[in-house]
């Protein structure tokens, strides 16, 4: 029986053009999605999705890359977790009923707003088959490139969270890493935005 990783392997081919162009930062936007305070305890692998979308958003402020955060049913799930919204102090949560952001007029509003050709969305956050894998299937229809942090996206249970990757990147959505992510944004090791962002990568 093959693993789901497997499985994301032998569909690799369906997103190979998008997967061959570079992050550019001027070009991304970073979608931290229900990072939530009761949602948060029972999830597959949680201090890594934690640490890891700290990260990706230390890179995005550094980069001046524009951030929007979701929540789902914040009356009865709680706030996003205040390890995650300290680091977005001037980002207001955008509380939502469908599961999908791109269900949240609000949202889409938001996005279509930000300065500048911002045409690919980075995705962080819980649960990769539900919320995120939701959003990344809207966010393919709409005619946006999409790269989902494997690494910074879990679920309840650990099938969940690769079945989620799976579907997305059949879908077209690129599975990356939050090193391959950062990496590949900050591009050189000489630049300024390396050095500032070096302390947390050593971590």
């Amino acid at each position: 029986m093959s693993t789901a990783f497997e499985s994301i392997s032998a569909t690799a081919t369906g997103s190979a053009p998008i997967a061959r162009q570079s992050l550019e930062a001027d070009r991304c936007v970073l979608v931290v999605i229900d990072i939530q305070e009761k949602l948060l305890p029972p999830i597959f692998q949680k201090e890594q999705l934690l640490h890891n979308s700290q990260l990706l958003i230390r890179t995005s402020n550094t980069l001046k890359i524009p951030s929007l955060m979701s929540t789902q049913y914040s009356k009865g799930l709680g706030g996003t977790v205040a390890e995650i919204a300290s680091l977005l102090p001037e980002t207001e949560g955008i509380d939502k009923n469908l599961f999908s952001c791109f269900g949240s007029d609000a949202f889409c509003a938001l996005l279509k707003r930000l300065p500048g050709n911002r045409n690919t969305l980075l995705l962080c956050g819980m649960e990769s088959h539900i919320c995120v894998m939701q959003t990344a299937l809207a966010a393919l229809r709409a005619g946006y490139i999409v790269h989902a942090a494997s690494d910074a996206v879990s679920s309840r249970t650990e099938w969940n969270w690769k079945i989620g990757l799976e579907r997305m990147r059949a879908a077209g959505a690129v599975i990356s890493s939050t090193e391959m992510m950062i990496y590949e944004l900050l591009r050189s090791s000489d630049s300024a935005a390396f050095k500032e962002m070096l302390p947390y990568l050593k971590s």
